[in-house]
């Protein structure tokens, strides 16, 4: 266990750095084509996750003990390639501010105090919420005292950033030119949680409803990526020909709605409407991170495009966060008031009793590999126990939320302009004859 929080401590360490790929990407181009540079990440994000999904379940198809393991080596990989490339072949001119702070000034103007607040503050709020009705109830202090704590944690966060540190992670220019930024990060928050639903609960539900197959479970959530590496070509094209995001975004939760709607509606009889679902979640993501990710930049000052771009995806991160934990009591809450229990509802389903303390552990768990060797299982049965409808309506509230708060967005179309901000060759260069 202390090796796999270790792995995943460092690898979220890495995910910080996923702005940067946001950031680079708009500043090297003219401001009217950042749509389309953001639709070039979608589509690279989109074949590396079809890939990872398809190569993870191939690897892991014939109950192979080291697959996961091939897995993580191919993925490591692929990271010493990338930083190779990174290494050598992007060499942007340095900024003045690079030139006149050395390393340590840099790292002592960074707002370390708020990073400190902002993560306990998370951990204690999500301990919290993860372990209410699992097993504690919410008058437990296992639950009150860590949830508690995380909100005045974050209370305290939020009149730090406000009174105290104006040039911290939540940059007080980047809030002083127009509605737009904000309106997009309450947007991008929403749209990580609903978003994890699907990330976490979707695989998970083909896997325990339709599937047995590893590398089928994957291609079904791939389709999901498919569609949002074509929707990224038509939403860049779109946004970068009318220098119009408003309603595109707007649209864009709709779809999200349509699809988790979708979702609460599926059972064990629905594995083949199931196929075409991940179709819009795609295309839904495909326009959101797009739209919101250009009309953030587009929004703020030049120089601080890296601060917004970090801070949105980082929002977007904080709410996937706060989402996994709130799903994750709604669906052991949903299993748990089906009948008694849920071994009584998944014994009226014709589970045999023995093998009820069996199924619970494994369904709160979320082991579908443990799930599917209980004797006597069935889709029908963890179906009868499953919560899965649950998470799907909890994710419909935050799409509507965020849609709503989109259509407060005005097109920043002057904005979609030949300018651009850090050019990878020198203003001369660029133009002379």
């Amino acid at each position: 266990m202390s090796m796999i929080i270790a792995g995943f401590t460092l690898i979220g360490v890495s995910f910080g750095a996923q702005s940067l790929l946001h950031t680079v990407a708009s500043e090297v181009l003219p401001r009217r084509w950042r749509s389309w540079g953001q639709a070039a990440v979608m589509i690279s994000n989109g074949v590396g996750l079809i890939s990872g999904l398809l190569v993870g379940g191939q690897l892991n198809r014939h109950g192979e003990p080291n697959g996961f393991r091939n897995h993580f080596y191919i993925a490591m990989a692929l990271y010493f390639v990338s930083a190779v490339i990174t290494t050598f072949t992007y060499k942007p001119i340095p900024s003045k501010l690079q030139l006149e702070y050395t390393f340590g000034q840099k790292m002592a103007r960074l707002d370390w105090i708020g990073y400190g607040l902002m993560a306990s503050s998370l951990v204690l709020f999500c301990l919290g919420l993860s372990w209410s009705q699992n097993p504690f109830s919410w008058s437990n202090a296992h639950v009150s005292a860590p949830f508690a704590i995380g909100l005045a944690l974050a209370l305290v966060l939020v009149a730090y950033e406000t009174k105290f540190k104006k040039d911290g992670m939540f940059h007080h220019s980047l809030f002083s030119g127009n509605r737009n930024f904000t309106i997009a990060l309450i947007c991008v928050f929403c749209e990580g949680i609903a978003f994890f639903a699907a990330n976490i609960y979707f695989a998970f539900q083909i896997s325990v409803l339709y599937e047995k197959d590893f590398l089928i479970v994957g291609l079904r959530f791939a389709i999901a990526f498919m569609s949002t590496m074509v929707t990224s070509v038509f939403i860049g094209l779109y946004c970068a020909i009318t220098k119009k995001v408003r309603w595109a975004t707007v649209f864009a939760f709709l779809i999200f709605a349509v699809f988790f709607s979708c979702m609460a509606t599926t059972n064990k009889d629905t594995s083949k409407a199931a196929w075409g679902y991940p179709v819009l979640m795609g295309a839904g993501l495909g326009m959101t991170l797009i739209t919101l990710v250009t009309v953030a930049q587009l929004s703020t000052p030049p120089e601080q495009i890296s601060i917004a771009s970090g801070l949105l995806i980082s929002i977007r991160s904080l709410g996937g966060t706060i989402g996994i934990a709130i799903y994750n009591a709604v669906f052991i809450a949903g299993t748990r008031n089906m009948g008694m229990n849920v071994g009584n509802a998944a014994a009226k389903a014709g589970l045999p009793p023995t093998s009820i303390p069996a199924f619970v552990t494994n369904l709160l768990g979320q082991n579908t590999t443990g799930l599917g060797a209980v004797p006597g299982v069935s889709p029908t049965i963890i179906g009868a126990g499953a919560g899965f409808r649950n998470v799907w309506v909890s994710a419909i509230g935050f799409i509507v939320l965020a849609a709503i708060a989109a259509c407060f967005l005005f097109d920043p179309s002057e904005e979609f302009n030949n300018l651009i901000d850090a050019p990878v060759e020198k203003k001369e260069e660029i133009y002379s004859d």
